[in-house]
């Protein structure tokens, strides 16, 4: 089982890549994401492996960063998603935008990969939703709009910090982290940029209790 490839790449395609390791040519798919940030013919690349092997072929699978790759995998676990699939969404949304659209229950976002309709991501986002709620806080830091700056030039402190806070509040008071994010995300765009934890925390529970 390949799990790692360190070489040279030989050639760029649109679905792949070739990576020459001592004189042996890899082909390996990937997100078009990934290829965009292959560097050029002849130089060094380091790439974690996802290996498939069917019946007649084994097939390798790239990515340049361990996020990709895993959530590749857990994409993989959806009924209907294929490889192809995979590599489609991961070509339009990084990983956190792929947490983000399933955290706050957004198929919209999803559907914008080729060969994902609408039955199809709202299948994702309903099923990955349990499996990714731990990972809302690390979401929230990625969507937060910057920190607001006071008339001093200092910040204070950021969005996603507030957000931060917010959530832990809507998780003591026993909401599920899942949709008391998805409740802090809706009440942070409604209040815009520099919304105060005292603004964000009333806002949200207005969305839960929408």
């Amino acid at each position: 089982m390949i799990a790692k490839l360190r070489g040279k790449v030989d050639s760029v395609a649109a679905d792949h890549l070739v990576v020459d390791v001592n004189g042996v040519g890899y082909l390996v798919f990937a997100s078009a994401r990934t290829l965009d940030r292959m560097p050029k013919p002849g130089e060094d690349v380091s790439l974690r492996i996802d290996t498939h092997v069917g019946e007649d072929h084994i097939r390798l699978y790239g990515f340049l960063e361990a996020a990709e790759r895993d959530w590749f995998r857990l994409l993989l676990t959806v009924q209907g998603v294929g490889a192809r699939v995979g590599l489609a969404i991961l070509s339009v949304l990084t990983p956190d935008q792929i947490l983000q659209a399933i955290a706050v229950n957004d198929p919209k976002m999803l559907a914008r990969a080729d060969g994902v309709g609408p039955k199809l991501a709202a299948r994702i986002a309903n099923e990955l939703k349990d499996k990714t709620a731990n990972l809302s806080l690390a979401a929230i830091t990625a969507a937060a709009p910057a920190a607001a700056m006071p008339a001093s030039g200092v910040a204070t402190g950021t969005a996603a910090g507030v957000a931060g806070d917010a959530l832990s509040a809507l998780v003591n008071l026993g909401y599920g982290r899942t949709e008391a994010f998805a409740a802090v995300m809706k009440a942070s765009r409604a209040l815009g940029e520099g919304a105060e934890l005292q603004a964000l925390i009333p806002a949200a529970l207005k969305e839960l209790a929408a």
